[in-house]
């Protein structure tokens, strides 16, 4: 199964937007077009200024529209992913990849998450990375820092030197400096302005959950990789689940990684904005290709997904000639 899922495609979630990401994507045509079509289905959706991607909801667009418009271009150039993987918002960039939405139904979602995450937490919460403390001692700080009027809670598990926290600005506070006084390395505010995947955005997920559930039911093209379970979905029915259901869970992003080199991902691309999900590939994978769009021309990351289909046909067939005990 492993060199089945050679190519993997990756697609960031909110926190890595930045100005002018729309703007900076690949000169293609296919790029042209999908930000066409996002005006059409969703007037204002091309927006990337700064003031613009002040608002969750026009952020959480905008990496939908960059996602797509990526795995669009690498299209028209011949690469198709073997396995896709969203980080949070990510999460529906990829479930297009996946065939289990169209673009619409994606944008749609999108805007509606966004809306109802801020319109749940308007102000006074957030999200923190603690890095240089593992998930077990981030829980610790969070256990004793929250309470029931500040509560704090593990939103993501990047790496196991990478931890997300969500909650209140107060409780934020208490995890910065426990967690500094742990040993942690560094901690950061991150430009997220709603406490996301935690028990707290419950009411979001029930909202999303009744709105997905009218989305017709397809046969997914690639196997879909959850950041919530770390598991492979081949059902679109559960992928829609998870779609709702993520915006008030754990990112389990280092079983993600995990899991895609257990299944022989031997390139990683990342759609942009920015190069996160694959500094984190790379860091785990040093062997392995991994490529940013961000960074990379579409020719280029075609040229390596030819190489590296070729390479695994090659490896395949030369396995499936030895014998599985050699012959005296």
């Amino acid at each position: 199964m492993g060199t089945d899922l050679s190519v993997a495609f990756l697609y960031p979630g909110q926190g890595t937007q930045r100005p002018g990401m729309l703007h900076d994507l690949p000169r293609h045509p296919a790029v042209a077009a999908t930000l066409a079509e996002a005006e059409q289905l969703l007037p204002g959706s091309s927006r990337d200024d700064a003031q613009a991607l002040e608002s969750t909801v026009t952020t959480q667009v905008a990496l939908c529209v960059a996602g797509v418009a990526a795995t669009r271009a690498l299209a028209c150039a011949g690469v198709a992913p073997d396995v896709v993987a969203g980080h949070s918002t990510g999460t529906f960039p990829a479930a297009v990849a996946a065939g289990v939405l169209t673009f619409g139904e994606a944008l749609d979602a999108v805007r509606l998450r966004g809306e109802l995450m801020r319109r749940a937490y308007p102000s006074g919460y957030g999200m923190t990375a603690v890095l240089g403390l593992g998930p077990a001692a981030v829980r610790r700080v969070v256990e004793a820092a929250g309470t029931d009027d500040d509560p704090a809670y593990v939103a993501v598990v990047d790496t196991d030197q990478q931890v997300v926290v969500s909650g209140s600005l107060r409780a934020l506070e208490r995890v910065a400096a426990a967690a500094a006084t742990a040993g942690a390395r560094r901690v950061v505010r991150l430009d997220i302005a709603v406490p996301s995947h935690c028990p707290l955005l419950a009411g979001v997920a029930d909202a999303m959950a009744g709105h997905l559930r009218n989305v017709p039911r397809r046969r997914l093209s690639v196997p879909y990789l959850s950041d919530s379970t770390g598991r492979l979905l081949h059902d679109a029915g559960t992928v829609l689940d998870d779609l709702a259901r993520g915006v008030a869970t754990t990112v389990r992003w280092w079983d993600v990684t995990g899991l895609l080199g257990e299944l022989g991902a031997a390139l990683f691309v990342q759609a942009p904005p920015g190069q996160v999900l694959a500094r984190m590939a790379r860091a785990a994978y040093p062997r392995a290709r991994v490529l940013a769009l961000d960074d990379t021309d579409v020719a280029d990351v075609a040229a390596y997904a030819r190489r590296t289909r070729s390479s695994h046909s090659a490896y395949s067939a030369h396995s499936a000639r030895e014998p599985a005990v050699p012959t005296p």
